[in-house]
């Protein structure tokens, strides 16, 4: 098979990168500043943030699309269109792309803050009110990955997890049995990679979830030990607010 000699580019990575030449036969190849590869917008400093926009512009113009064709606004409606029409948009491949910056976290939360904000009975609630009354996580705690660290350690891609993640090797009892050992890193951009910000996540699991035998087993366990941790959170600042005396 040739190379079309036309749509070969060279994407310079690194900071230090001497950006050399290259050719292709007797062609020089064209440098790049950005380039997409399957879907994924890659650029020179690997940050992810024109990703991140641009995930959040394709959601936007199909909820535009919505609110124009479709007239109900019952939750029975618009969850459905939103789960098979939008959502995917925001978490294809995001192990890899996922947002490093708190403005990229926010441009892809906003989608979902306009699209429960939609639903009939539910748009002067707060956004936090509307996903425990939807039943919905925010988009950040979705893409803790969890549900794909437990397919790399106990589930299909077993054999894959064994050279990204480490095990700790301790007879400890409390937590669950399965910890992974967290890695050192000299730049901040390392700890956002999937191998290693879901590492701390997973540690705080229960015994009873990374122990699960199957992967639907294991979600239903993390959906329980998810919805536990946010009604937690919930008790505390509902504490706070009646020791301040507020509520």
């Amino acid at each position: 098979m040739k190379f079309n000699k036309a749509k070969c580019k060279v994407l310079h990575v690194g900071r230090d990168n001497p950006k050399h030449k290259y050719r292709l036969g007797v062609e020089w190849l064209e440098s790049s500043p950005e380039e997409k590869d399957l879907g994924v917008l890659l650029d020179e400093k690997l940050n992810m943030s024109r990703q991140c926009a641009l995930a959040a512009q394709k959601d936007n113009c199909i909820l535009g699309c919505i609110k124009r064709s479709v007239a109900s606004r019952s939750r029975e409606v618009i969850l459905p269109l939103y789960s098979a029409l939008m959502r995917p948009h925001l978490e294809y491949c995001v192990q890899l792309w996922g947002p490093q910056h708190k403005k990229d976290m926010d441009v892809l939360e906003w989608v979902q803050r306009r699209t429960t904000k939609m639903i009939r009975g539910l748009q002067y609630l707060s956004y936090e009110d509307r996903l425990r009354e939807l039943g919905l996580f925010s988009l950040e705690k979705r893409r803790c990955d969890l549900i794909a660290a437990f397919q790399y350690l106990k589930g299909a891609y077993r054999k894959d997890g064994e050279g990204l993640f480490t095990r700790v090797c301790s007879d400890r009892t409390r937590g669950n049995s399965s910890k992974l050992k967290e890695g050192r890193f000299r730049l901040d951009v390392r700890k956002k990679f999937f191998t290693m910000k879901v590492v701390k996540h997973w540690n705080r699991l229960p015994r009873e979830a990374v122990n699960a035998p199957f992967l639907e087993v294991f979600k239903a366990r993390l959906h329980g030990a998810l919805r536990n941790l946010i009604w937690w959170k919930m008790s505390l600042l509902m504490a706070g607010r009646l020791e301040r005396g507020d509520l």
